[in-house]
């Protein structure tokens, strides 16, 4: 057995050479290829786990390959399209980015694996749910099931004035006109890497049009061209990165995003539960911070799952699964509490000890029991790319608000 796990960053330059090579045939007999997630106490929790499934699994070997998200789904392209790829593969829940490579055949149906070691049984029923999205069989198993909501800096607040976290989208307005008055950037985002910004337009969605036409919208059974929250959401989204967004943020990523949230420069992100666990890693005090769900004046919280799937490319799935089941079971998830996620998909895991901030999440996830995904996972791969092209537009100055429901319409009607 090996003494270490193979960690790397790929360029671009060698992800087809990896695609080809990487995994099954020398390197291990089960090979995960992951994120390099952002969260460096998430990428060293995953690690002991392999090193311990190793420890009681003496005849598998373990390899963990962590890229970049847009490396990886360049990856994940190419082993879609050969006959080489991984045992077991991170992706995204949903019709969108998980939907990509299922519908390219690169996903196995785990039924058979579900019965065996009665996963619907032990995991939380909202984060399972994502299997089912998709015909032909269960796809996948979660990972982590995420919340998404505003984190803010309680020292900015206090200089604007701010007394109370905003509970309606009107005193949200309010509250950020206060830091812009004060001479603070309510918001940060990073521009480069697209779905950064998109996070603002899909809460706006669920704001402007409600969750029955914000689904609608997204399942594209409404018309984004006639629809008339969906032109008010693409210019209140203009307004929000005009007026309460620090400047420019197009031109940078989401990790230089933090950083100017962290040096104070803006009072707020709109963030995942994993960001606590970032906040700690980079030596935050934690009470500096808060968080409170986006004030969309509907009962749903912006959230997504994280799935791994394991891969038809695999010569061992057998193997895989086993490893997917230490990872989801009882004990393994409550060691890697607060590591990887702030809640776990295991619903027998246990809370103790919580940090505020996580606290805060837990609460968060018991007060809500209805969930409206990502933009980028509500919709097929060119679909999304689409909506990414009209949002950059609106956020740039390039595309007017009131042409952009138009433009993401004319689209969905003439795909093939």
């Amino acid at each position: 057995m090996r003494n270490f796990k193979h960690y790397k960053s790929v360029s671009l330059a060698a992800i087809a050479a990896t695609a080809m090579t990487a995994g099954i045939a020398n390197a291990a007999d089960v090979t995960l290829w992951t994120l390099n997630f952002d969260n460096n106490g998430a990428n060293e929790a995953l690690k002991q786990v392999a090193a311990d499934f190793e420890a009681a699994n003496p005849d598998i070997d373990v390899e963990i390959v962590q890229r970049a998200v847009d490396e990886h789904k360049t990856a994940l392209r190419v082993a879609a399209g050969s006959d080489r790829g991984p045992d077991i593969y991170f992706s995204w829940a949903g019709l969108g980015l998980g939907g990509e490579y299922v519908k390219a055949g690169l996903s196995l149906p785990l039924d058979k694996y579900y019965d065996e070691y009665g996963w619907s049984d032990e995991l939380l029923p909202a984060a399972a749910a994502f299997a089912d999205l998709y015909e032909g069989g269960k796809q996948g198993v979660p990972f982590t099931f995420k919340g998404e909501a505003v984190y803010y800096n309680k020292k900015l607040f206090e200089k604007a004035g701010i007394t109370e976290e905003p509970k309606t989208y009107e005193e949200f307005l309010s509250a950020a006109q206060k830091l812009k008055d004060a001479g603070i950037a309510p918001f940060t985002f990073g521009g480069t890497v697209n779905w950064h910004v998109m996070r603002l337009m899909d809460v706006i969605l669920e704001t402007k049009c409600g969750a029955e036409k914000h689904d609608a919208l997204m399942a594209m059974t409404a018309d984004w061209a006639t629809e008339p929250c969906a032109t008010d959401s693409f210019a209140e989204f203009a307004k929000w990165t005009q007026d309460y967004t620090l400047q420019p943020f197009m031109g940078i990523d989401n990790k230089q995003s933090y950083s100017l949230f962290t040096a104070d420069r803006a009072a707020m992100m709109l963030e995942g539960d994993w960001l606590v666990g970032q906040l700690s890693g980079s030596g935050e005090n934690l009470d500096d911070y808060g968080i409170f769900p986006f004030p969309t004046n509907t009962d749903r919280l912006y959230g997504f799952a994280e799935y791994n799937y394991i891969s038809t490319k695999s010569d061992d799935p057998d193997a895989a699964a086993k490893f997917l089941d230490y990872l989801l079971s009882t004990d393994v998830q409550q060691r890697v509490l607060g590591k990887i996620s702030a809640i776990s998909v295991n619903k027998n895991v246990k809370y103790d000890n919580l940090s505020p901030l996580e606290a805060e999440w837990l609460d968060i996830f018991n007060t809500y029991d209805q969930v409206y995904m990502n933009g980028d996972q509500a919709f097929p791969l060119d679909v999304t790319t689409e909506y990414f092209r009209v949002i950059n537009d609106v956020a740039s100055g390039n595309m007017d608000p009131a042409e952009a429901a138009e433009a993401l319409q004319t689209f969905i009607s003439n795909r093939s």
